[in-house]
């Protein structure tokens, strides 16, 4: 099937969000996170930052940490190392209108940083931390387990399949797929996941109106 590109209206209890590359542009941090990481243990730069896209920490340094380093200690050195680097952080285009637009109670942030971590990032770029919030700290499996998104819906209070998500990766998108969850792409990530999904370039066209308790969304 092919990605529909047409503009569309979808009616909705609630929306929920990937934080890097969804609602902000980190790209700068985690290219130098990585980078430093791969430079200390000899790896293949590339191949580590296209893993670690939607994913905990603490899984990138299991997948290619050398025998013998604390992954647990590893981690948490690279999640201080980001929290304190925020140079760079932007928000993607329409995201702090979209979040302003919506109420309180229908969003959350469902995100493969811990949770002192997304504040840092989300303070950062200058957009609201919601009451919901399902971190790397909340969930047993990160992305592409879909607990995390279905946390989110359940502290919501509201069915996964009555929600939107907005990804950008792809390790998201599986998560998102899994959960029931109508899933719309934010970006350029086209792989076999994102195949017959909607796309949008960022959230500049996306509109969300409540109505009696629920958002009819637009994009």
């Amino acid at each position: 099937m092919m990605e529909r590109f047409m503009p569309t209206a979808v009616s909705a209890a609630a929306l929920l969000f990937d934080m890097d590359g969804t609602l902000i542009d980190s790209t700068a941090v985690i290219e130098r996170t990585w980078h430093s990481f791969a430079g200390k243990h000899g790896l293949d730069t590339e191949r580590v930052l296209a893993f670690s896209h939607g994913r905990r920490t603490e899984e990138t340094v299991a997948a290619f940490a050398p025998t013998g380093v604390d992954i647990a200690a590893e981690a948490r050195r690279l999640v201080a190392q980001e929290v304190v680097d925020t140079e760079g952080i932007v928000a993607v285009p329409g995201a702090a209108e979209l979040l302003a637009s919506l109420p309180r109670e229908s969003w959350a942030l469902v995100t493969s940083a811990g949770r002192e971590l997304a504040e840092a990032r989300m303070g950062a770029a200058g957009l609201p931390v919601p009451p919901v919030v399902i971190s790397a700290d909340d969930v047993t499996a990160g992305k592409p387990s879909p607990e995390g998104y279905l946390a989110a819906a359940d502290r919501l209070g509201v069915l996964p399949h009555d929600t939107i998500v907005f990804e950008d990766a792809e390790a998201g998108v599986l998560a998102a797929r899994a959960s029931g969850a109508l899933t719309v792409i934010v970006g350029s990530c086209a792989v076999r996941a994102t195949e017959g999904l909607d796309r949008v370039a960022d959230l500049r066209g996306v509109r969300a109106a409540s109505t009696d308790g629920r958002l009819l969304v637009r994009y």
